[in-house]
């Protein structure tokens, strides 16, 4: 499956073998031994990943389902009328999938398949850079992608990318795509990070966002044995990253004002609390005061600016 797919997650692999995904998670240790795969946190590479990216029909088929969580979850974060920026990526195509109902919305990306998401959309605006396109993503990069970003101004920018940590922040395996994000990055008041579980604790070779400039945080619930993800996420809200977690089980929520078409949040997103201390910096348009967990579901960015108000008051 590795040489197949040039990465494999370990919950895949444990529905595939029908086995536990502690007993993948040996076996994956002992074929590194032998040198024949690399551990990725949450799955197994083909030797050398570090420095290299897997292309679409490979990242397309890694944490579907959480991908899937975290899109639901990430839509109820954009408002009617909104200007936002979405870059290259799996879930971000996941998310586009999900604004096509937002009345007035537009979308400024770098992306072929947030574009194509988005197509048939006769309410939502897309507007794309210029650039080269990048085969192995569908992405637009280069010069042309960067030049065209200089002097836009969005509310939020949504990103994913190859990894995260406290340390250094959002990072990606491809020097081409990290300028761009970047740009797109320096487009925006607020930027929201998409990342599975997955990716909590990699680090790969460029960074595109650093920890203090990321707003929030739209991830899944890590598996009860993952130490690395839950410590990776605690040290991440102790720097004022807001975290809002999807695919807790039993809980419902209704659905957030940019939700597409209406449709209510799935039952698995569920309000999980991460304790989160004062603030390490202002978040633009926030007023300061005291940096809160996201109330998921029913609660989005209005609900949020009440927040606030409160603390001000008080």
């Amino acid at each position: 499956m590795v040489r197949a797919n040039g990465a494999v997650s370990l919950r895949e692999l444990a529905r595939v073998v029908q086995t536990s995904e502690v007993t993948v998670r040996r076996d994956v240790r002992a074929l590194e031994a032998e040198g024949l795969l690399d551990r990725r946190h949450g799955g197994a590479v083909l030797p050398g990943g570090f420095t290299r990216e897997s292309g679409f029909p490979q990242k397309s088929h890694l944490a579907t389902a959480e991908k899937t969580a975290i899109a639901d979850l990430a839509a109820n974060f954009v408002e009617e009328g909104e200007a936002i920026v979405v870059g290259a990526g799996t879930t971000t195509q996941e998310l586009a999938r999900r604004l096509a109902r937002v009345p007035g919305l537009t979308v400024v990306t770098n992306s072929l398949l947030v574009a194509q998401a988005l197509a048939h959309a006769n309410r939502v605006e897309v507007v794309m850079t210029g650039g080269t396109l990048r085969g192995s993503n569908y992405a637009l990069v280069g010069s042309g992608a960067e030049q065209s970003l200089h002097g836009l101004r969005v509310s939020r920018a949504f990103l994913s990318g190859s990894g995260l940590t406290a340390e250094r922040g959002l990072s990606t395996s491809n020097m081409l795509s990290a300028s761009v994000d970047r740009a797109l990055v320096q487009a925006a008041a607020e930027v929201v990070v998409l990342a599975d579980h997955t990716k909590l604790g990699t680090d790969t070779m460029f960074q595109t966002v650093p920890t203090d400039l990321i707003t929030r945080l739209v991830t899944d619930e890590p598996p009860a044995h993952d130490d690395r993800a839950a410590t990776e996420l605690q040290a991440l809200a102790d720097q004022g990253v807001q975290i809002a977690v999807a695919g807790g089980q039993g809980g419902s929520a209704g659905s957030g004002p940019g939700g597409p078409g209406g449709d209510a949040v799935p039952a698995r997103q569920q309000r999980r609390d991460v304790p989160v201390p004062g603030p390490r910096r202002q978040v633009p348009g926030g007023g300061g005061g005291l940096r809160s967990t996201t109330m998921l579901g029913d609660q989005g960015p209005g609900a949020e600016r009440a927040r606030v108000a409160d603390l001000r008051r008080r």
